[in-house]
C-alpha cells in the first residue's frame, strides 16, 4: 500500500474542508457591551462638536481681541476636536474593516 496516494488525498480534502466561523454569540454580555459602545461613541461625537464650537469662539475672541496666544489655543482646539471627531466617527469603520479582514484570513 502507498502512503502517498491514500493519505495524501485525504489530507488534502481535509485541508480544503476548514469552515470555521466565529462564535459571535458565545461572549456573555455582547450585546450589553454592544449598547455600551454606542452609548460611548454618541457621548464622544457630541463632546467633539461642543469642543468644536468652544474652540470656534475662543478662536474668534482671540483673533478680534488682538490676542495670539487666545487665537493660537483656539485653533489647537479646533484641530483636537475635528480629529477626535473623525476618529468617534471612524471607529465603525476601522473596526468592519478588521473584522473583514480577520474573516478573510
Amino acid at each position: 500500500m502507498n502512503i502517498s496516494t491514500t493519505i495524501l488525498p485525504i489530507a488534502a480534502s481535509l485541508i480544503a474542508d476548514i469552515n470555521i466561523r466565529p462564535n459571535s454569540n458565545g461572549l456573555p454580555g455582547i450585546a450589553q457591551l454592544r449598547n455600551v459602545v454606542g452609548a460611548t461613541m454618541t457621548i464622544g461625537l457630541i463632546l467633539a462638536v461642543l469642543a468644536l464650537i468652544i474652540s470656534a469662539i475662543v478662536w474668534a475672541l482671540g483673533a478680534n481681541s488682538s490676542n495670539p496666544h487666545l487665537a493660537g489655543r483656539g485653533k489647537l482646539g479646533v484641530l483636537v476636536a475635528l480629529g477626535a471627531a473623525v476618529v468617534c466617527g471612524a471607529s465603525v469603520t476601522l473596526v468592519n474593516f478588521f473584522w473583514n479582514v480577520g474573516q478573510s484570513v
